[in-house]
């Protein structure tokens, strides 16, 4: 039986071997009846033989049906900077799943970071990392100055999602869930500290803000990336959701 090996990046940082194909590891990570967790999870299906950091001969050992033909769900190789171990080049489609266990497949594309201009930027770091930020540069540029060795705050590989921005003038702001729910004047404050500050790259919104993180506020889309390489995984427009992933979308509170 086939061995997948899926990097998962929320909410928790590993990466698993499993018998199972996407959509049904998605289920199974969501509403495993052992686990009884019922949350989102996302996670990137990686290629074997990646990287001489994690133990491929043990994923083989252990990832085997049981005796009645049930296929192993889950084998643990790493938990632990499994993100900044395993190189860019070998992510493959990342997996967005919801709490009812529904998955939507996005496929990687190469980023040249000519997304539409913005005065400033939130991005949501998913992993290994959590804080929410409020920034002056472009996905490429960010990715570059968090895994600059040169600075304090380094991150080695950094995977975060390009949050929609709001219109601070207006009260209609769509459906984003409960992230503009609270504290708006502090982000007001933060966007204001980054566009009129021109030393200012970023600011720190909140440290940690995985409770409010939902895929309904992705704007863009989702970014993995070190000081070499760059993944973008665009997030598929409402009008493609509607037509071909009404149910995820109906899961995930799009619609």
């Amino acid at each position: 039986m086939k061995i997948y090996y899926y990097l998962t990046i929320f909410p928790i940082e590993s990466l698993i071997a499993s018998n199972l194909e996407p959509t049904k590891f998605g289920s199974y990570l969501s509403t495993g009846s052992k686990k009884g967790s019922y949350e989102n999870n996302i996670f990137i299906e990686i290629e074997e033989g990646c990287s001489n950091f994690f133990d491929w001969d043990y994923a083989k050992k252990k990832c085997v049906p049981k005796e009645n033909g049930e296929p192993k769900h889950s084998v643990y190789l790493s938990i632990y900077r499994t993100l900044e171990n395993t190189p860019i080049k070998a992510l493959k489609s990342i997996y967005l799943t919801t709490k009812d266990g529904r998955t939507l497949e996005i496929k990687p594309e190469i980023f040249d970071n000519n997304l539409s201009e913005k005065k400033f930027y939130i991005y949501q770091e998913i992993c290994p990392t959590r804080p929410l930020i409020v920034t002056s540069l472009k996905p490429k540029d960010y990715v570059k100055n968090i895994t600059n060795k040169e600075n304090k705050t380094y991150i080695p590989t950094i995977a975060f999602a390009d949050i929609k921005t709001i219109s601070f003038h207006s009260e209609n702001t769509g459906s984003l869930g409960p992230l503009y729910d609270r504290n708006i004047e502090h982000l007001h404050n933060c966007v204001n500290e980054v566009t009129l500050n021109k030393d200012k790259l970023f600011k720190i919104v909140e440290r940690s803000n995985v409770d409010k993180f939902s895929y309904q506020i992705i704007g863009d889309g989702i970014f993995v990336g070190d000081n070499q390489t760059i993944i973008f995984y665009r997030m598929i427009s409402v009008e493609d959701l509607r037509r071909y992933h009404y149910d995820w979308a109906r899961s995930a509170q799009i619609f």
